[in-house]
């Protein structure tokens, strides 16, 4: 552990930006490592934090100014159903009120934020402006569906290379850890019995190979309305969260070149913590990722030591 966190300390690039609007000098080492990808995912470990989101809001905006991305899709919604997309295109309707009809988890100051910045971006770039993922509006390649949840996996890939194919864009897609890792399989618990199966990273690997990109947006400790405890000593994010010191986040390649011991811990089965919209601090442990390796999961880690609440809406 202590080889691969002084590992990590070395090979990180430390973040600094605390809001959205921050200049986005420290997540330049991020460009290079995905500006050649088609579709982009940033897997939260928790929705309910406001420094992952800031981080996720900050990354859009390093892809949209910067290499060129031109859809943002959000996880768990259709922006078309609140208006969201005529809102950052035109202007119409109000975004605070449009989000009163999202998912919970988007009900947010940090999405409004991120709806805001897009309005503004498309004022500035009429021309070239950025839109929300839209539904397919022709056939899925993939017919057959398995049943449960493992059939809303294979969904969301579909859904979302149908619009990339579509629209010919470079995508951020901006969900949660569990759909977003590459899981060939994964497990997510607690769930009684705990879900295994192939998630929606894992098909879109299959599909477009290194023109699928995972970000994982990892945690350490903090509050998410309730205390969140320092990870356990059998969870990878105990090493990722030695290796902080005192920064406040940092992000990972997990695609450079490693000693051996570093490639092993990195490349071994392992949990990683993974906060769903129930979470029980004294049961934390239960409350991971399970079923494959980091290295696996993610190619890039952008980690945040502590986390505090997302402010909702009024």
């Amino acid at each position: 552990m202590r080889t691969a966190a002084e590992w990590i300390r070395k090979n990180s690039h430390a973040l600094a930006g605390r809001d959205p609007d921050q200049p986005l000098e420290d997540l330049r080492p991020l460009a290079p490592l995905v500006r050649d990808a088609k579709i982009v995912a940033l897997g939260a470990a928790a929705r309910q934090t406001r420094e992952l989101s800031v981080v996720a809001h900050r990354i859009v905006r390093l892809l949209v100014e910067q290499e060129g991305f031109r859809t943002v899709a959000l996880e768990g919604d259709v922006p078309a159903r609140l208006g969201l997309d005529v809102h950052v295109a035109t202007g119409e309707g109000d975004p605070r009120e449009l989000l009163a009809e999202a998912r919970a988890f988007w009900q947010t100051r940090e999405i409004l934020d991120l709806v805001g910045w897009m309005r503004s971006y498309n004022q500035r770039h009429p021309e070239d402006p950025v839109r929300f993922a839209q539904p397919p509006d022709k056939p899925l390649r993939h017919t057959a569906r398995p049943d449960g949840l493992a059939a809303l996996e294979r969904t969301l890939a579909d859904d979302v290379v149908s619009w990339q194919e579509q629209s010919d864009d470079k995508v951020v897609y901006w969900g949660g850890m569990a759909h977003t890792a590459v899981g060939d399989p994964r497990t997510v618990s607690p769930s009684q019995p705990p879900e295994t199966h192939r998630n929606m990273g894992g098909y879109l690997r299959e599909r477009l190979g290194s023109d699928y990109r995972s970000i994982g947006l990892t945690l350490a400790r903090g509050s998410i309305g309730v205390p969140l405890p320092a990870p356990g000593a059998d969870f990878v994010d105990a090493v990722l969260s030695a290796a902080a010191a005192d920064r406040a986040g940092y992000i990972l390649n997990l695609r450079a070149p490693r000693p051996e011991p570093v490639r092993r811990l990195l490349d071994a089965p392992t949990r990683t913590r993974l906060i769903g919209p129930s979470y029980d601090p004294q049961d934390d442990a239960a409350h991971h990722l399970a079923g494959g390796a980091l290295a696996t999961w993610f190619d890039i880690v952008v980690h945040t030591e502590r986390v505090t609440p997302a402010r909702p809406l009024p």
